[in-house]
């Protein structure tokens, strides 16, 4: 009877012990990012990470065996929250704005100037240089340009069977990225905000929403 009480006991148990667990995880992943962004590779040491999270070098380790482990997941966390915030901006612009691909296309940007494009930056830059980095980067790359593209085609209602279309919805999110980078010293918001403006005028005609005379 002991030993069934007993067996009857262990996954709750358990279970704290898991949730405990993964907010450990989190919060060495938030840490790491959070280094990432402000101290870029080479001052994001598993020690300074391990500092800011609160845990032990141990702790971080059991759950990342390697540093190159650690800032791998810590951007596809970046990538996951990045796509959610994607997302949920473009699900908060009302679809009948008589201006939605302004809208689009200013929330695209504003996505590629924040925290989370300056850390991943940071780790894209260092997998580069770095061999044991850089298939993992590389492939993390292609997933969240596959997912960010396709979210951009749905937001905007662009048909790829068109010519042309494809090509300049990936323009868009290539001159975001590029437009991320420009801000990347100083803010560069006074003149981003025209460009922004314009690339929108000249999306709408290849979407075919606007006469070429706009």
């Amino acid at each position: 009877m002991t030993g069934r009480a007993t067996t009857e006991r262990a996954p709750t148990d358990r279970a704290p012990k898991q949730d405990r667990s993964r907010a450990t995880r989190l919060r060495i992943l938030e840490a790491a990012v959070a280094c990432l962004a402000e101290r870029g590779w080479s001052g994001s040491t598993i020690a300074v990470v391990c500092a800011r999270a609160g845990v032990s070098r141990g702790a971080a380790q059991h759950h990342f065996p390697t540093r190159e482990e650690l800032f791998t997941a810590a951007i596809a966390q970046v990538a996951e929250q990045w796509l959610t915030t994607v997302r949920d901006r473009a699900g908060a612009l009302p679809s009948d704005d008589p201006d939605r691909t302004y809208a689009v296309v200013d929330m695209l940007v504003a996505v590629h100037t924040g925290p989370l494009f300056r850390a991943a930056l940071h780790l894209w830059v260092t997998a580069a240089d770095e061999e044991a980095l850089r298939p993992r980067v590389q492939a993390l790359e292609a997933r969240i340009g596959r997912e960010t593209h396709r979210l951009a085609v749905e937001f905007l209602g662009a048909d790829e069977s068109l010519p042309g279309v494809r090509e300049t919805v990936q323009a868009t999110l290539d001159m975001a990225r590029g437009l991320g980078l420009a801000n990347l010293l100083t803010d560069d918001t006074t003149r981003r905000t025209p460009i922004v403006r314009r690339w929108a005028q000249i999306l709408d005609v290849v979407l075919g929403a606007e006469p070429p005379g706009r």
